[in-house]
């Protein structure tokens, strides 16, 4: 029983942690961040079966976290507001071509990362950009000021 609730804190701990390392980090892992997280999955298996290495605590420590996962998605989609704490909202980050400095700051995000991120969608200023949300799982969508003219149009031309 030691397992599951090890298990347990564990899966909290990891939860807290990737929200506090926030959203725009998430969204881009290099590969020693990658590394980072592959090698605290090893700690962690420690710290969960106390280097138990028998079959039964590894079922029970992944089936631990596997329920807990469940549970959050079910937690998620019975109460939206939830999610908002479990999984964090979009963000506004620049209206009309200005950039949301504070929120920016707020969100770890530099105007360096952000323009990046624009000129990989096309975007080469500032001021084409109509709107860009810090999406929750740390991308960012884009929406151009002329984006409503690109595509195929509302409706089929008449008499086709």
């Amino acid at each position: 029983m030691e397992i599951v609730y090890r298990a347990l804190f564990m899966f909290a701990f990891l939860w807290f942690v990737t929200r506090v390392v926030g959203r725009a980090s998430l969204g881009e892992l290099s590969t020693f961040e990658l590394l980072l997280y592959i090698t605290m999955g090893d700690l962690v298996q420690q710290a969960v079966t106390q280097q138990d290495y028998s079959v039964t605590a590894g079922v029970l420590a992944v089936g631990v976290f596997a329920l807990l996962t469940i549970a959050l998605a079910l937690v998620n989609s019975r109460w939206p507001r939830a999610r908002a704490v479990t999984h964090g909202v979009p963000v506004v980050i620049v209206t009309g071509g200005e950039p949301h400095l504070d929120i920016l700051r707020r969100e770890q995000l530099s105007l360096d990362d952000l323009m990046a991120a624009a000129r990989e969608q096309g975007l080469d200023t500032f001021a084409a950009i109509n709107l860009a949300v810090l999406e929750a799982d740390g991308k960012i969508s884009f929406f151009t000021r002329h984006g409503a003219s690109e595509g195929a149009p509302e409706r089929p031309p008449a008499g086709t």
